[in-house]
């Protein structure tokens, strides 16, 4: 027969354990929502005026938009290995989309391994790190959404549904489940549904509109290809930007292949397109989440690993340091801080997503991360705050943004200078004398090449 003692400690023993899980479920919840390639042309950045972005636009309503939010680089892989681990790449050396990144932080606690540290259920499906180099310590459970559908082979043929390395194309009667950024939502909206004992950490890392530009005919119907509207490029967009700048934009590569097969409005709509279903992919993860009980409780945080260019500075693709390779979404709902349909146009950048998220999650802040919590921001978007964003380009090249000036050095030294209050297009570098207090104050912030990480590949890299 047990005795009294014993019944006792038991006793305490239970309270115990009650009090941790009690402690636990008032926890917040963390839905990650990534997206890929997505640059600005969304409905509540303006950044293209044919966007069609409901849910994009709802969830900006919910909670607070950053409408000057930067990259920590214009690739996948760098960009995702910065974010996740809270290490930007010059203090790493991961720079390249080639460039295996566990090897190189082999002892790093990636952003959801944090969570499971600290008694989270971690799951994640879709694309959050890049590619071959998807880290499966890093979650409980890995879904893995599958491939996509290919084009027709008369699809193939048609001479509009590529121009060189820029691939699009109609998918027609394709069905939306068979695209793998609906089977990842059907898999995030199955979770949702379910109950959860412990506080989770929910990613989904939705693949659209990563090229190819792919998707089913009743996308690509909302986008007439007679109507589409184009960037406004001048044609001297180049004329004052450095050498390095220029080499990094290869106008006569993929910018001369478009035009030389009128295909710029056929790409346009193709990228249009497949925003607008990845959109519609997201609300179906932001109706189950309304409809779950841990819908009071859910931080909710959406990114995109950097933007896109199409044919702004004669350039595609990321993989360079102006406006739009390195400006992207980011979202945050916050239940009691944030305040409904609020924007905030400080600049910041993806480096401060982990030290925020484990804040507002009651997680310890790690010193090794080279962010800050935007908490203060999120609270008051008219809140102090004297870090600059920062993003990079292989190694020895950065740009800055800090108020309405954005900065870029490339590693020979070349400099750009751009007033966004009077020139949000940059299509004026302000490079010259008349400046150089502003370069010199924001070059301040860059580091040195002499701090730059140690044996890390030189080249840039695609």
């Amino acid at each position: 027969m047990m005795s009294r003692r014993t019944l006792i400690l038991c006793c305490l023993a239970v309270c115990c354990l009650v009090g941790v899980a009690s402690a636990q479920s008032k926890n917040p919840n963390v839905l990650f929502i990534a997206i890929d390639d997505l640059n600005d042309w969304i409905g509540c950045m303006g950044g293209h005026p044919q966007a069609q972005t409901p849910n994009l636009d709802r969830l900006s309503k919910q909670g607070l938009l950053f409408t000057n939010a930067y990259c920590a680089a214009p690739a996948c892989n760098p960009s995702r290995c910065a974010l996740l681990n809270g290490i930007r790449p010059h203090e790493s050396g991961v720079y390249l989309n080639s460039q295996p990144w566990r090897p190189v932080l082999p002892n790093s606690v990636t952003l959801p391994q944090h969570f499971i540290a600290h008694g989270y259920d971690v799951r994640g499906g879709g694309k959050l790190f890049h590619g071959k180099f998807e880290d499966r310590a890093s979650w409980h459970e890995w879904f893995d959404s599958g491939p996509n559908p290919q084009l027709s082979a008369e699809e193939k043929k048609n001479p509009h549904s590529r121009a060189g390395g820029i691939v699009w194309g109609n998918l027609h009667d394709t069905p939306e489940s068979d695209m793998m950024d609906y089977r990842l939502a059907s898999w995030a909206v199955d979770y949702l549904q379910q109950k959860h004992d412990k506080p989770f950490f929910l990613a989904v890392g939705f693949k659209r509109p990563h090229m190819p530009w792919q998707a089913p005919g009743k996308y690509y119907d909302k986008f007439p290809i007679e109507s589409i509207v184009l960037p406004d490029v001048p044609s001297d967009d180049l004329d004052d930007v450095p050498t390095a700048g220029k080499a990094m934009a290869k106008p006569q590569g993929d910018h001369a292949r478009i035009n030389e097969t009128d295909n710029w409005r056929y790409a346009v709509q193709g990228y249009l397109a497949t925003i607008n279903f990845m959109d519609g992919q997201l609300g179906r993860v932001l109706d189950a989440l309304e409809k779950s009980p841990d819908r009071d409780n859910t931080i909710i945080c959406l990114w995109s690993d950097h933007g896109w260019h199409l044919g702004e500075k004669q350039h595609w693709r990321k993989f360079a340091l102006w406006e739009e390779a390195t400006k992207a979404p980011l979202m945050f709902v916050v239940p009691g801080l944030t305040k409904p349909n609020t924007t905030c146009d400080t600049p910041v950048d993806f480096m401060n997503i982990y030290p925020t998220l484990s804040d507002l999650c009651g997680l310890p802040i790690g010193d090794h991360l080279s962010g800050t919590t935007l908490r203060p921001l999120l609270a008051d978007v008219k809140a102090e705050w004297n870090r600059p964003a920062m993003t990079t380009h292989g190694r020895g090249n950065h740009a800055v943004r800090q108020g309405s000036w954005r900065y870029i050095r490339y590693a020979d030294g070349s400099e750009e200078l751009y007033d966004h209050s009077n020139d949000p297009n940059e299509w004026t570098n302000l490079s010259g004398d008349a400046f150089k207090d502003i370069r010199r104050n924001l070059a301040k912030f860059l580091p040195a090449l002499s701090e730059e990480a140690p044996n890390a590949p030189q080249e840039n890299g695609k």
